[in-house]
């Protein structure tokens, strides 16, 4: 396994939709895999392929505690939510920031698992909103997209700001 680069915000490439995975090859486990140590050692809980520049529909997701229940979603699709959440969101793709984002509070969604078997989820909370977030990663949006243009402008300039101190 290897840790991945996770591209930054506002990197063109985070736009990109992704494709479908056409089969469960060991290459997607090895990806999948990949993207599990990645998000693990950026303490996150959840990362999109778009985000480590490879366009392809594959998620992972991990929201417990002990990081010990890792969800593969591959080519995920939302078939029903409902209801209305706001949770405070933050993304490995966009550091240091984080902001309130309304989304369905429960979704459902199909997907297939790494052992090539497709399955149907019920979500809600913290889940829910994850899986939203991730899979609009795969739709090219970043969270931030959902802000004013003015806290957009914001959040570009302290940016920007951080990278200029990480090259001095």
């Amino acid at each position: 396994m290897a840790i991945l680069q996770i591209l930054q915000y506002p990197d063109e490439r985070l736009h990109r939709v992704a494709c479908a995975v056409p089969q469960i090859t060991a290459e997607i486990i090895g990806l999948a895999n990949d993207m599990a140590e990645t998000m693990y050692a950026a303490a996150g809980i959840g990362l999109a392929a778009t985000q480590v520049n490879v366009h392809q529909r594959v998620i992972v997701i991990d929201i417990s505690e002990a990081h010990n229940d890792l969800l593969v979603l591959i080519n995920p699709e939302i078939t029903a939510s409902g209801g209305i959440s706001s949770f405070q969101e933050g993304c490995l793709s966009v550091p240091g920031i984080f902001d309130t984002v309304s989304r369905a509070e429960q979704v459902t969604v199909q997907a297939t698992g790494l052992d090539g078997k497709s399955f149907t989820l019920d979500a809600a909370g913290l889940l829910a909103v994850c899986i939203q977030h991730e899979m609009d990663h795969l739709l090219g949006k970043v969270f931030v997209e959902y802000l004013s243009p003015l806290k957009q402008s914001r959040i570009l300039r302290k940016l920007k700001k951080q990278a200029r101190k990480q090259i001095a």
